[in-house]
């Protein structure tokens, strides 16, 4: 059994500010992370299912995974009226409830930055995708100007991970994916919201990569 994780307050607040937090820009992110996906799909750390409407008809199933209860009992009411097939069950990162190298694609989105191990969950992920598998990603990501990555390993030494579901900013999730054994094959990064100061948590990267 996966062993349980519980955010309640960050879990009802993310579900109410997520579909703002969309009409500002992130939608079209969520459109290009998931765009092309076809086979058989993992979605980890699926929330409250904001990325379901957006899968294309090309996938036949997708296994989305959500320890939360509060935002899984939102993603199953989502998942009902997603245009393919989709099976929301409890689970964690580094413990995933799939066989080896059952699913063509995988999908991350703003979930590695919060994983209690992020080796583990990458490790996982490698061994869940066939070979030649993809995994799409869509994560906060560790600034590129020493200043703000200053600012981030402060933040995430206080009470931040705890406010935000365990969100750590600092991460450099991209390196993490290389590391694990996955060949990078494109990566965009950007701030997001893109106006305004930067903060912790606006460096964001999207992009592919694929076990070799």
């Amino acid at each position: 059994m996966a062993r349980p994780v519980r955010h309640p307050l960050f879990a009802r607040v993310y579900s109410r500010l997520r579909p703002g937090i969309d009409r500002q820009g992130a939608l079209a992110h969520r459109r290009r992370l998931l765009a092309g996906l076809s086979g058989r799909v993992l979605e980890v750390g699926a929330g409250d299912g904001g990325n379901f409407a957006h899968y294309p008809p090309e996938v036949t199933g997708v296994v989305a995974v959500e320890p939360e209860p509060y935002l899984r009992a939102q993603a199953t009411r989502r998942a009902m009226e997603a245009p393919v097939p989709i099976e929301v069950v409890d689970g964690v990162a580094d413990r995933l409830p799939v066989d080896d190298g059952a699913v063509d694609a995988a999908v991350v989105s703003l979930v590695l930055c919060s994983v209690p191990d992020q080796a583990a969950a990458l490790a996982e992920l490698h061994r869940a995708l066939r070979p030649g598998g993809e995994l799409r990603f869509f994560e906060h990501v560790a600034a590129d100007t020493p200043g703000l990555l200053r600012v981030q390993a402060v933040v995430d030494r206080t009470l931040w991970p705890l406010l935000c579901g365990g969100c750590h900013t600092g991460r450099d999730t991209v390196a993490a994916i290389g590391a694990a054994g996955f060949a990078v094959e494109e990566v965009d990064r950007f701030r997001f919201p893109p106006d305004g100061p930067a903060a912790p948590a606006t460096p964001h990267a999207l992009g592919r990569a694929r076990r070799a």
